[in-house]
């Protein structure tokens, strides 16, 4: 479910799309939404360099112009904070926020290079993500997003699910499609695909088995190949501990999906065993 989403921003022009998403995912989703910056306690106050919430909605035309602050939530159902982590480790200070709030999901861009805030960083956010077990979506360099940022609308068709043996694959279907619900994601928007012959049969609730595509080849090759149909527009990866495919390739193989992926990726965290 989602109840509380973070973003975390260094203000650069990748960060402003990662901020369309989390917003429209907000408002589809009727949630809290955090918007976050670390900087360093010797640093100026950048509060108002936080992006103009209520000037994007007005542009979507779901708010007036000139509508006030409250009524981001009473009308569209989104409380949304700014906040500022005072912290010489941005890594530890969003970790420290994240531990003690625990949002559903982390929205960030995996290729911020401005100030302290450079360390939105492919390597890094997958960092952030082990330390703190946050579904994270992760827009990289490549990615054409689902959220167009001058009207708000959405497409989020068709989501590639790539399984492995671990995390258990109907676990992580599920677990998926029970993050995804509150934006009114079903089963049938998931593409499934797997690496390698591994993966044992998947059914539906009905006892059908669900169609899984099986590819050969070198796994990052073969997930990037299959999501430059222009008709995925998200990269679903589960995780568990060294399992799953982005942490059992580890390293630049991570890197190298979030940096060459032609759309988001969202990472969800599982426990195995």
């Amino acid at each position: 479910m989602l109840h509380r989403i973070a973003h975390s921003t260094d203000f650069s022009r990748e960060s402003e799309q990662a901020f369309h998403h989390a917003l429209r995912l907000a408002l589809k989703a009727r949630c809290r939404l955090d918007m976050l910056h670390v900087r360093d306690p010797d640093e100026p106050d950048a509060f108002y360099s936080f992006p103009h919430v209520r000037e994007v909605l007005s542009r979507w035309g779901v708010l007036d112009q000139g509508a006030a602050p409250a009524e981001i939530e009473t009308r569209l159902g989104v409380h949304v904070s700014k906040i500022e982590i005072r912290h010489r480790d941005p890594r530890s200070g969003i970790a420290s926020f994240f531990h003690e709030h625990r949002p559903d999901l982390m929205v960030v861009a995996t290729h911020g290079r401005r100030g302290i805030n450079r360390w939105l960083q492919g390597s890094v956010t997958e960092d952030l993500v082990k330390r703190t077990h946050v579904p994270a979506l992760m827009i990289g360099p490549q990615s054409r997003g689902f959220v167009d940022g001058h009207t708000g609308a959405m497409r989020l068709e068709r989501i590639l699910l790539p399984l492995a043996p671990q995390p258990n694959p109907a676990q992580a279907l599920q677990a998926m499609l029970e993050l995804l619900a509150p934006l009114g994601i079903g089963s049938e928007r998931f593409k499934l695909m797997t690496v390698g012959d591994d993966v044992p049969d998947l059914m539906d609730p009905a006892g059908h088995r669900r169609p899984v595509a099986h590819f050969h080849g070198p796994v990052v090759d073969t997930i990037l190949e299959a999501a430059q149909d222009r008709d995925v527009d998200l990269i679903a990866m589960p995780t568990a501990g060294h399992h799953g495919f982005l942490d059992a390739y580890r390293g630049s193989t991570t890197s190298r999906v979030l940096a060459e992926a032609p759309c988001p990726v969202l990472t969800l965290p599982m426990i195995v065993g």
